[in-house]
């Protein structure tokens, strides 16, 4: 069984270090704060300046930019616009130049060149080829003119719940 421990039997040693001052604890958090250095202040961000700006105007600037790109993208892909007369007709140069160039090619070498192409063509893909020059309009309404056809249409009743 164990022996009872008891602490009034044992001597009290004396304490190894010395009291501390008075008001040590009380000068101690700012003791060690002047001690700590104080940290680097960092780097400006880039854009630091539009930051200090009011979120109004960051609003409306930020629109202006949405707006350029808008419009910059408009214009650097508006392809159509580069071949446009100043009436705003489409200009027909490039196709004009480029049947000139097809009609230049011989038959025979269109013809050995379909023919030793890896598809082979029939007789059936060249009769369901669409004719792109055709007139639609001659070939369905032969000999008639603007006037003919605009009269043909005011003839044509007309209900009131269309218009």
């Amino acid at each position: 069984m164990k022996t009872p421990f008891r602490l009034d039997d044992h001597p009290r040693r004396q304490q190894p270090l010395a009291s501390p001052p008075d008001g040590y604890f009380d000068k101690l958090p700012l003791r060690v704060m002047q001690r700590v250095r104080p940290a680097e202040p960092e780097a400006a961000p880039l854009f630091g300046w539009l930051a200090a700006l009011s979120a109004p105007l960051r609003t409306a600037l930020a629109s202006v930019l949405l707006l350029v790109a808008f419009v910059g993208t408009y214009w650097l892909t508006d392809s159509p616009a580069r071949y446009r007369t100043p009436t705003g007709a489409v200009a027909t140069v490039p196709a004009a130049t480029s049947e000139r160039a097809l009609a230049a090619v011989p038959h025979a070498e269109v013809v050995q060149y379909l023919l030793t192409n890896d598809e082979r063509l029939t007789l059936q893909d060249f009769s369901e080829t669409p004719i792109a020059d055709r007139d639609l309009t001659a070939t369905f309404l032969p000999g008639t003119s603007r006037a003919e056809l605009e009269a043909a249409l005011d003839e044509q009743p007309s209900v009131d719940v269309y218009l």
